[in-house]
This record gives structure tokens, sequence and C-alpha cells, in this order.
């Protein structure tokens, strides 16, 4: 993305019909509709490209880290004797997982390999077998979007689907933190260039709405969206009160689910039965498992100066995106959404990542959980 090296991917995946995965960094480097993108790819990847990534026997890194989530938490990488070139300015990152290291900026270092590979396509049969891959998980993420009842309250990927129906290939989506990352990865379908912006290095709490900001300062002919979940909301709002001072029109979308909904999650699969993340009072047996606290965030949003629209339902939800999408001020859609719990959503992970369990611990579900983390330690791979 930022030595401009699209077109020169384009051209060798083209040329070549090797398969192109991204990470969150390269998401959009090819447009969803391309025959040779393949999505995603790591704990948050789609089910085709992590296939195809556990049985290469040659990976290029075009710029990658090769980060914990992307490669599995080393488990990834499958086929004995898998070996990597890693085509990165950096050189500490080119030379990672055993590569043969090419230290050279993205773009000029793509030139060079599509001159090199000039004549060279890989087997009909393996171009095939991806496309069909990629068929299958465009229909997985078809049936997530899809609103079979549009009296009901949305899911997560319900909503993503009714901003891919508003959104155009002009629009810039940003995201940081909790489960929208990984649903993104997973399910977004990116049309242009630079229209998908996370920060997911560390995946900062708080981001989204001023990086909005400053992403329609620097391109004030696009609309942006700041996707942003009840609990980042909760961390940093108050740059709302900026965008409103300045007339930035940002759109924001605020999920309410009413919890820690990621933090959750991740916390019942290692066996640490969701303590503390649901926003309830504390119930008689002194968890949080009382009623849901009287917040309001849509109430907060709007005495910050932001114009408010509230969708009750799946159908109504595209009407109130088209509506900001189309707003003059800072405009905010807020969305109370069924969470994964609750009723199905975006596909499971395809791929693993270690977050390391307890060892003693003495509850049946941390038990469960830690024998389950050492079955999927045990494929750890050390690439030298």
């Amino acid at each position: 993305m930022h030595s401009e090296a699209e077109a020169a991917l384009a051209r060798l995946a083209e040329t070549t019909g090797i398969p192109v995965a991204a990470t969150q960094a390269g998401k959009g480097a090819l447009p969803h509709h391309h025959p040779r993108d393949v999505g995603g790819i790591g704990h948050t990847g789609t089910a085709v490209a992590d296939e195809l990534a556990r049985t290469a026997d040659l990976v290029i890194g075009v710029g990658t880290r090769y980060s914990d989530f992307t490669t599995a938490s080393g488990t990834l990488f499958a086929v004995p004797g898998v070996r990597f070139v890693n085509l990165n300015i950096t050189s500490f990152d080119a030379h990672k997982l055993a590569a043969l290291p090419l230290v050279a900026d993205a773009r000029a270092g793509l030139d060079a390999l599509c001159a090199a590979l000039d004549g060279h396509r890989v087997d009909a049969a393996y171009e095939q077998e991806y496309a069909k891959g990629k068929a299958a998980w465009d229909e997985a993420v078809n049936r997530a979007f899809a609103r079979p009842d549009h009296a009901a309250r949305p899911t997560q990927a319900q909503v993503l689907g009714a901003l891919d129906r508003v959104v155009g290939p002009s629009d810039v989506i940003v995201n940081a933190a909790g489960s929208l990352p990984g649903d993104l990865h997973k399910l977004w379908r990116p049309r242009g260039r630079r229209d998908y912006h996370l920060e997911y290095g560390y995946s900062c709490m708080g981001y989204e709405i001023p990086a909005a900001i400053g992403v329609r300062m620097a391109s004030p002919d696009r609309p942006v969206w700041a996707l942003v979940g009840d609990g980042t909301y909760l961390m940093m709002p108050t740059e709302l009160v900026t965008a409103v001072q300045e007339g930035i029109p940002i759109k924001v979308v605020l999920l309410q689910n009413h919890g820690y909904a990621s933090i959750g999650g991740l916390s019942a699969s290692v066996g640490a039965e969701r303590f503390g993340t649901a926003y309830r009072f504390r119930g008689p047996d002194g968890g949080y498992t009382g009623d849901p606290l009287p917040v309001d965030l849509a109430a907060n949003a709007a005495s910050l100066g932001l114009d408010v629209l509230r969708p009750g339902s799946v159908g109504e939800l595209e009407d109130a995106l088209a509506e900001a999408r189309a707003a003059t001020r800072p405009t905010c859609v807020y969305v109370e959404t069924e969470t994964a719990d609750t009723v199905p959503g975006v596909p499971a992970a395809q791929a693993w990542w270690d977050v390391p369990v307890a060892e003693t611990a003495s509850r049946s579900a941390a038990v469960a959980a830690r024998t389950e983390y050492e079955r999927r330690a045990a494929a750890r791979r050390r690439y030298l």
C-alpha cells in the first residue's frame, strides 16, 4: 500500500496465476472481485486462504511482518519443507521464517519478480481449486450478510452486509478493536484503493473516531465510516466534539451489544467463562448476572452534537446507513445487535491463535480449554 504497488501485484498475480491472500494491513491491495484475491489470511482469515497456506510449498511474503495472527501462532504453514521468499524493505522482516530475503521496495521488487517469472504459470488444476474455494467462501459471506427476517435485531455480520450494500468504491471504513477487525478481515469486500483502514498492530481501542476525522481531512471527497463497538466508544468518544466543531461529516456506526463481547468470547475460549464482560449489575450470586446497565450511548452521541439515527431492525438499517452516507454533518447510526452466543453470524475462526490457558486451574471449563490448547500448541512449527 505505502509503495503504491497494487498494480504491480495485480500483474504478478494475473500473469502467473498465483493467488493473493491479505493481512489486515494488506487487505484491499487487490479488490475483492479480482479472481486471484482469496481474502484474509491467518486466525481471522478465510477458509480458502488458510487452506492454501496449509498446503503451500512456497510462500511469497510482500511487506508482511508475519504477525501472530498471520501465521496462526506458527501453525498455519504446515507442509514439511515449506519455503518462504520475503520481499520487504525492512531487513529484519525479510529474514523471518528462515526465508530467502529480498530487501527492496515492494513495487520495484514485484516488478522484478514479474520479469523473472515471465512465462511461468501455476497448474490449471490449482487455479480451479482456489477459484472453487473462493466461490464457496463468497457463499458463506452471503449467508452471514443475509437478512431473512427484516423485523429482527441485526447481527454484527448483518450490519456489515447492510453497509456493504450502501457504500461505493470511494468510501473508507475505519476500525481498530473488538470483534469487528476479525469480522471485517473475513467478510468485508474491498472495492477500491485504500478503502480499508484498520489499525490492528495493537488493536487500539479508541482509535477509530479520531482516525476517521484524519482520513476525512486527508480525503475530503470520500465518505468515511468509523465502525465502533460499545466498548471502544466508552474508551474515547470525545473527539466527536472536534468533528462537530470543525464540520467534518464523518459517519459513525455504533454497535451496542451490551458488553465486551470480543473479550467475552475470547474469555470463554480459554476457560475463563466470560467473567466481568457484560454491562450488567451484580446478581445475587455476586457475579455480573443482574439487569443490564441503563447506559444509552445514542443519547450520549447526541449530547456531543451528532445527528443520531436509531434503526430498530435489520430492515430499517440499510435506509439509516444510506441517510448517514448522504449527511453533510457528523452522523451516528446506533445499532443494537444480537451477539454470537444468541444467534449464528460470522463463520468460526479458520486457524488457531495462541492465547495461553491456565495450566493448574481446576474449573472444568479451564481444564477442557487447557487440553485443547496443548493439542493446538503441539502443531507449532519452527521454520529453520
